[in-house]
């Protein structure tokens, strides 16, 4: 949780909820260390739960365990090469790109537990 806690708030830059911030019914989930909520600069929160039990069955990321296959954030175009940047700085191995695509460019990286995560902008 905390290698989590610092990948999407320190180097993603997600606001983590704390305080009067917190959801109700997470607040004592919160405080046994067993999730950690952020915000999106548009409002959307995201919420990390600890369950040991559902870790990958095999430290290659590349093998898929679960249904949902990635988490994609939009981001401002002017602000894509400077995510990508971070990212390097950061020794966060890039798993693909950037690519660029009529729909816009994107780079995949995974998040501490093996979870594909993209930064994507529209096409400038």
């Amino acid at each position: 949780m905390e290698a989590s806690r610092y990948f999407y708030g320190v180097i993603l830059g997600l606001h983590e909820l704390e305080g009067e911030e917190i959801p109700e019914t997470l607040v004592d989930l919160v405080k046994a260390g067993k999730v950690a909520n952020f915000i999106t600069p548009d409002g959307t929160i995201l919420d990390l739960f600890a369950t040991p039990e559902l870790n990958p069955p095999a430290p290659d990321p590349e093998i898929s365990f679960t249904r949902a296959y990635h988490l994609a954030f939009d981001i401002d175009p002017a602000s894509f090469e400077h995510a990508v940047t971070v990212l390097r700085e950061n020794r966060i191995a890039i798993a693909h790109g950037p690519v660029t695509r009529p729909t816009g460019r994107g780079v995949y990286f995974y998040d501490p537990d093996g979870f594909m995560i993209e930064i994507r902008c529209d096409p400038t």
